[in-house]
C-alpha cells in the first residue's frame, strides 16, 4: 500500500512528496497504524517528516507561553489530504488486484513463471508483471502481459521480486499482489 502511495505521489502534482520509511514505528511512541497491522489489517503511518513535540504525543497544557497538546489548530490537513484523496481515487477507480497469485518454484531454472486468477468483478483488461531488485524498496519495473492468467520471463526469481497487478481499459491500476511461491 505504501508503494502504491509513493507511485500515486508521483503520477499527480499534489504537492506532497511521500517518502517511505521502513521501519514499522519511530522511536518512543506508536502511531494508529500499528494496531491495524496487528490485526492483519493494510496500514500505513502519514507524519511530518520534522515533528513538533509541542503539539504531538502532549497532554493539553500551557506552560511558560507554550501551548501543548494535539489540537485541530496545529494539523495541516492539506499535508496529506492531497494525497489521500489522489489515492482513493485511484483505488476507487481500479480495477481489483488478482486473486491467487503465484510463483512457480518447483524447478531449478532461471526464468520465472507467474500464474493468477482474473482480477474480480471483470474490470480488468490486462495485467502488469512489476519486479525490483531484492535490494530495491520500490518497483523498478512494469511488463504489460496482455490478459492472460500466466505468463514468464526471462528473468531469475531469485534475483528480483515480483509483483501481479490489473489494468483496466483505461489504465488505472489496482493494488501489485506479491506472488506466493507454489511448488
Amino acid at each position: 500500500m505504501a508503494r502504491y502511495i509513493a507511485d500515486v505521489g508521483r503520477a499527480y502534482d499534489v504537492g506532497v512528496k511521500p517518502m517511505l520509511v521502513f521501519r514499522l514505528d519511530r522511536y518512543l511512541r506508536g502511531g494508529d497504524h500499528l494496531s491495524f497491522l496487528q490485526q492483519g489489517f493494510t496500514a500505513v503511518r502519514f507524519t511530518e517528516f520534522r515533528e513538533d513535540f509541542h503539539h504531538q504525543h502532549q497532554n493539553v497544557r500551557s506552560e511558560n507561553g507554550i501551548e501543548y497538546g494535539d489540537l485541530p489548530k496545529f494539523v495541516d490537513f492539506d499535508y496529506v489530504a492531497r494525497l489521500n484523496a489522489a489515492t482513493l481515487a485511484s483505488l476507487a477507480s481500479a480495477p481489483a488486484p488478482p486473486a491467487s497469485v503465484h510463483l512457480l518454484t518447483k524447478d531449478l531454472e532461471n526464468d520465472s513463471t507467474l500464474t493468477w486468477e482474473a482480477s474480480p468483478g471483470g474490470r480488468a483488461a490486462e495485467y502488469e508483471v512489476l519486479w525490483r531488485a531484492t535490494t530495491s524498496p520500490e518497483w523498478e519495473h512494469a511488463q504489460k502481459v496482455g490478459g492472460v492468467l500466466r505468463t514468464t520471463l526471462k528473468l531469475s526469481k531469485d534475483n528480483v521480486i515480483f509483483a501481479v497487478r490489473a489494468v483496466d481499459a483505461q489504465g488505472h491500476r489496482s493494488l501489485p499482489v506479491v506472488p506466493a511461491p507454489e511448488r
